[in-house]
């Protein structure tokens, strides 16, 4: 048995693709996942399975969220082993400055860096920093200078609806709570 995180990419935001976190659980738990558990209404999902295949878990909490909510939600899926790795391998500036925007930006299958770079673009060094591990892009900009940074943009990118991001805190929290 392996504890794992689903993220769900746009749910509960702005009153669109609404779901209740006690139904969305509920799902869960009916699906047959244990030790289901939700943080804060954004779609972070923690659960524990045998199924080690994340892209049978991805597809399957897909299928779950169209059957029972009628809305077709991209998902992706991290086991609490990945994303201790991932954290790990942090740039030493990511999640330092409280006065600054620490994202981390998980790319959804089938995804990749080099896609959501050509995407997004380059960044603007004087507003911001960015680096990657894997699967997940941490991004740094200062709150006085966040509109000028280049991927403060992401969200009208061509690559917006491959990724989901939580902010380090989120990111910290859901860990913390796997464990």
């Amino acid at each position: 048995m392996e504890k794992y995180i689903a993220l769900l990419r746009g749910i509960n935001v702005s009153g669109k693709n609404k779901i209740a976190m006690p139904e969305l659980r509920k799902v869960f738990e009916e699906f047959g996942f244990t030790d289901v558990t939700s943080y804060i209404n954004s779609g972070n999902v923690l659960f524990t399975t045998a199924n080690q295949y994340k892209t049978d878990l991805i597809r399957k909490i897909e299928t779950l969220i169209t059957e029972k909510f009628m809305l077709e939600i991209p998902v992706t899926v991290v086991s609490t082993k990945e994303l201790t790795a991932t954290l790990a391998h942090a740039p030493a500036w990511w999640d330092i400055d409280k006065e600054a925007v620490n994202y981390a930006i998980f790319l959804i299958p089938p995804m990749d860096i080099a896609t959501v770079f050509a995407a997004v673009g380059e960044i603007k060094p004087e507003y911001e920093q960015i680096d990657y591990h894997e699967n997940v892009i941490f991004w740094t900009a200062p709150l006085k200078t966040f509109q000028k940074a280049r991927w403060s943009k992401i969200a009208s990118s061509a690559a917006n609806n491959h990724v989901t991001i939580r902010n380090a805190n989120t990111v910290n929290k859901l860990l913390k709570m796997a464990e």
